[in-house]
């Protein structure tokens, strides 16, 4: 998993477990102890969240203690609860059956949105079928349709759901419609770093708050990417060694066991 645990992604990381349920802006103070926690020294916490103001995912303010803090942008709050769906949603099952398409044209003038619908797409887990013919299974149609709209690229895209009727069996174009080998690499990456930190705490005693809460936090970090680079295809159509099940069930026991216990550390 290239480019893990880097501090900006850390502090977005950070907001979307606990910090967008402060009350108030989160105090730098507070934010350069908590990342500390997780390896992130004071210079690397406050340019990160610099980069983050200018992007306007966090807006300044004063911390309930007067001091200078930061707070998540109304945008940033939407991006965060739409990602939940997808971060601490359940796995898809099997009679999960169609497909939503999306093919989009862009004039040359606006190419740079082209780049956008594109990234967008690819981040929402959709495949390529065809050049500027994009496939999800079906499931994934209101979180795109939300998603295009707040963007603001509905003009240039048109939806649309159905079957898939051949040529090829289906188990067969998928391969070709998403690259599963670097998918289940993910996952693997994700097991090899995760696994063993959940091994430890099943066989070992009650967490401690802030090693509780630095397990999650990185673990939570690895992970939020992977249900938008995995689209959650049915079984049937997924190699038989497939181990997205198996990382999806290491994540859901971490978050059950750290999560809140983590937030004991916290104290916002």
């Amino acid at each position: 998993m290239a480019e893990l645990h880097t501090p900006r992604s850390l502090i977005v990381t950070f907001y979307g477990a606990y910090g967008r349920t402060a009350e108030g802006p989160v105090p730098v103070s507070s934010l350069i102890r908590l990342l500390g926690a997780a390896g992130v020294d004071a210079p690397s916490v406050r340019s990160s969240v610099s980069r983050l103001k200018r992007r306007g995912f966090l807006l300044p303010g004063r911390a309930p203690d007067g001091s200078a803090g930061y707070l998540l942008s109304d945008e940033a709050r939407e991006l965060l609860e739409d990602g939940d769906r997808r971060i601490y949603g359940s796995r898809p099952v099997d009679g999960d059956t169609g497909w939503v398409l999306a093919v989009f044209s862009v004039p040359e003038q606006e190419r740079h949105k082209r780049h956008l619908l594109r990234s967008r797409l690819a981040r929402l887990g959709f495949g390529t079928a065809a050049p500027g013919v994009w496939i999800a299974p079906a499931r994934l149609y209101d979180e795109t349709r939300h998603t295009l709209d707040r963007l603001q690229l509905r003009p240039y895209v048109e939806l649309f759901r159905g079957e898939h009727l051949g040529f090829a069996p289906t188990v067969e174009a998928v391969g070709r419609w998403w690259d599963l080998t670097a998918i289940a690499k993910q996952h693997e990456e994700f097991l090899d770093l995760h696994e063993p930190v959940l091994r430890g705490w099943q066989t070992g005693p009650q967490p401690e708050p802030q090693q509780a809460y630095r397990d999650y936090l990185l673990a939570l970090d690895s992970w939020r990417r992977l249900p938008y680079a995995d689209p959650g295809l049915p079984s049937a159509l997924l190699p038989a060694d497939w181990p997205g099940d198996r990382s999806a069930a290491v994540f859901a026991e971490l978050h059950a066991r750290l999560r809140d216990t983590g937030a004991a550390y916290v104290r916002l």
